[in-house]
């Protein structure tokens, strides 16, 4: 065999053996999925009632692997402040919901506390917020929680938006090849129940704010390209 053959062959290894190294990287990194908070439209409903003064509401959020979510994502945690200096919030834990689009589902929002071993079933007391004060709170749909048989406490053990039943649904596969190629989101909501309510004496209930307020809060789960996970990409 002459050397240029040889030389050849030896190029053409060089060049499979960095393609199958690339892909494999490739793969390595592109399940990356961002949960993101669409803050901008529930700004927009505050303006709308007038609470933009009133009320402020965040979420912490963040990017998760593709297999980690169903794991991870469990619960979300959220933050309330009453920017007011005479009206009490009160936050109706058991007419908030969580809505799942791709499901049509309507599910039970559930408060999380550090021990859960009260029955489901049990109406939830309001949690107020004192004017100039914010609460910061962990919650999740009922039907995440599983009761642990040994101690008798709540815990969540499903996957808050279940991301696999997609997959091996039939009917949804090509909302999950979309999804899986970036060209469509998974869209959520949190239904959030405030109860309003003037703290002034002399003044009645609702004269200057709404004393009954929904604030739908919107998330969409994008897939991220595998790009997002290189270390100059600035898009982060």
């Amino acid at each position: 065999m002459q050397s240029g053959d040889q030389n050849l062959i030896i190029l053409m290894i060089y060049i499979l053996t960095v393609y199958y190294t690339f892909n494999r990287m490739i793969e390595s990194i592109d399940d990356l999925v961002k949960v993101d908070f669409q803050k901008g439209a529930v700004d927009d409903q505050l303006k709308e009632q007038n609470l933009q003064d009133t009320v402020e509401i965040s979420f912490k959020t963040g990017n998760y692997g593709l297999d980690k979510i169903e794991t991870d994502l469990k619960e979300l945690s959220m933050s309330i402040e009453n920017k007011s200096d005479s009206i009490a919030i009160y936050v109706d834990w058991d007419n908030s919901s969580f809505v799942v689009e791709h499901t049509k589902q309507s599910r039970r929002v559930i408060r999380k506390s550090p021990d859960l071993t009260r029955d489901l079933a049990i109406p939830q007391v309001p949690t107020i917020i004192a004017p100039k004060k914010t609460i910061s709170e962990n919650v999740t749909a009922e039907d995440v929680f599983q009761r642990d048989k040994e101690s008798g406490i709540y815990k969540p053990a499903s996957p808050l938006i279940n991301v696999a039943a997609i997959k091996k649904n039939d009917k949804q596969k090509k909302l999950y090849k979309d999804f899986i190629d970036g060209k469509k989101d998974l869209e959520f909501s949190l239904q959030i129940v405030l109860r309003i309510s003037e703290m002034r004496v002399g003044i009645s209930p609702g004269i200057n704010v709404p004393p009954v307020s929904i604030i739908n809060c919107p998330f969409t789960i994008k897939k991220l390209p595998w790009t997002y996970a290189l270390p100059w990409n600035k898009k982060k």
